[in-house]
């Protein structure tokens, strides 16, 4: 008995010291060859200490390039919104991570805070080209020597889910198997334009509209990704019959007050498509509560990034959302 005691709080003490989170930062080739490279952020769970580490306007715990563990539960990508950033959602990264998953957040190439040629030069790729980013990286690191055999299989392959903020939350519903109809989403900004104007202008660059059709396109659809949550997402675009035909476990979370994606458009929906969907209204919320708190003012064309309405505590939010999602997952994942 003495002995059985020991061994637990062995294990116990064991898993206090992996609940550490390692990062580290990859570059993974484009395709075709002449595509530029993908950024991609990685959190892992860590024996190693994590510490405060400085990155611009964001601050991550993490220990960087820290030796991972043999181990993790399965692969969590995170897409980012329009001109978002790798990092710009660690405090939901560093919880999935030190909860034993591999985060890998992913800067989305031409629509980056550095890059928007994507939207800019060709909106009508837009809603196609972000989700084969995704899978692209999903490639390249089920071939990778270093996490390929880390990461846990169940009865379905590899476990992966996917998380996304924003035209992210879109990213990961159309890797869900939610297809854009532009033609829909058209018609949007014409009906409703003046009811969701923020969202409606983000299709323009001058004067030239979002083309309402799009050349033939393969299936956004990628089979390995079991389960997703879309915080705030871009909804308008997704035609009706694609979202109720989406099985994988979903989970949808609200900004009640999001100015930037009306919810009624968007978020809701979504949910009302998709009855199998868990649909989660944040209170007293905008729409860039789902990021990183930055040290400085960032604009957009909502507002600082870092503004919050009165009396909502966006540090508490996150840290029970990451809660959330550790607990989304573990339960997806079950088989």
């Amino acid at each position: 008995m003495q002995l059985r005691t020991w061994l637990t709080g062995l294990v116990i003490a064991t898993q206090a010291l992996a609940a550490q989170v390692g990062w580290s930062q990859i570059d993974i080739p484009g395709t075709p060859p002449d595509a530029p490279n993908t950024i991609v952020a990685l959190y892992y769970p860590t024996q190693a200490a994590a510490t405060r580490v400085v990155m611009g306007p964001l601050v991550l715990n993490v220990a960087r390039r820290a030796e991972p563990e043999p181990s993790v539960k399965g692969l969590i990508m995170i897409s980012h919104g329009l001109g978002g950033s790798e990092i710009g959602h660690s405090r939901l990264a560093e919880a999935l991570a030190r909860q034993g998953y591999l985060v890998a957040a992913l800067r989305h190439p031409g629509d980056n805070w550095q890059d928007g040629s994507l939207l800019e030069k060709t909106p009508e790729r837009y809603f196609y080209v972000r989700p084969r980013q995704v899978s692209h990286v999903i490639d390249a690191l089920l071939a990778d020597p270093e996490w390929k055999d880390r990461i846990a299989r169940g009865a379905r392959g590899p476990r992966i889910g996917a998380v996304g903020h924003s035209a992210g939350g879109y990213t990961v519903l159309a890797l869900a198997g939610g297809e854009p109809d532009l033609a829909r989403l058209a018609r949007h900004c014409q009906e409703e334009g003046a009811q969701d104007p923020i969202f409606c202008r983000m299709g323009r660059t001058g004067q030239r509209p979002m083309a309402a059709s799009a050349p033939g396109q393969a299936p956004l659809r990628d089979a390995r990704v079991q389960a997703v949550v879309a915080m705030a997402p871009v909804g308008a675009v997704f035609s009706a019959e694609s979202l109720g035909r989406i099985q994988v476990p979903t989970a949808i979370y609200e900004a009640e007050l999001d100015r930037f994606l009306v919810p009624r458009f968007h978020a809701e929906w979504i949910a009302r498509n998709m009855p199998r969907a868990a649909l989660h209204r944040v209170p007293n919320a905008w729409h860039f509560a789902f990021l990183d708190t930055p040290t400085l003012p960032i604009p957009s064309p909502d507002g600082d990034l870092g503004a919050d309405p009165p009396g909502f505590d966006r540090a508490g939010f996150l840290a029970n959302l990451g809660g959330e999602l550790v607990a989304f997952f573990d339960k997806a994942f079950q088989d």
